[in-house]
């Protein structure tokens, strides 16, 4: 049985009005993520252990959002980033897809090749 409420005037259902193709709500809702492809993350996570094993980091957390991804770095875990790695492509032809940012949000290294931006937390050596 069918409420005569349910019928506009028009013939068509208020039902069938509120109804959305599955295919069509998959395409509305899906979102591309900015990811660190494997070599990338390689190393990072390389930067990583040789930093904890010199005890200056401690804990990291990775987040992929939809402009940007970025590897936090933490000396403690209750604390703010103290750096974070950003990979955001949509500024790569003009200044660079990587960066280096401070806990403060102050920019400190831009570039293309994450190889050479994380040199950054190289040590220099020095002579004794």
């Amino acid at each position: 049985m069918v409420d005569s409420s349910d019928f506009s005037p028009g013939g068509q259902s208020a039902i069938d009005s509120n109804l959305v193709h599955l295919s069509d709500h998959l395409k509305r809702e899906k979102r591309e993520l900015v990811t660190f492809h494997r070599r990338e993350l390689d190393l990072i996570l390389r930067l990583y252990g040789r930093m904890v094993a010199e005890g200056t980091w401690r804990d990291y957390a990775i987040d992929h959002l939809k402009d940007r991804a970025v590897f936090s770095v933490f000396r403690r875990t209750s604390e703010v980033p103290q750096f974070q790695i950003v990979k955001d492509p949509s500024k790569a032809r003009k200044q660079g897809a990587f960066m280096i940012l401070a806990g403060s949000g102050a920019i400190l290294k831009r570039g293309q090749d994450l190889a050479q931006m994380l040199r950054f937390f190289e040590k220099p050596t020095r002579v004794v």
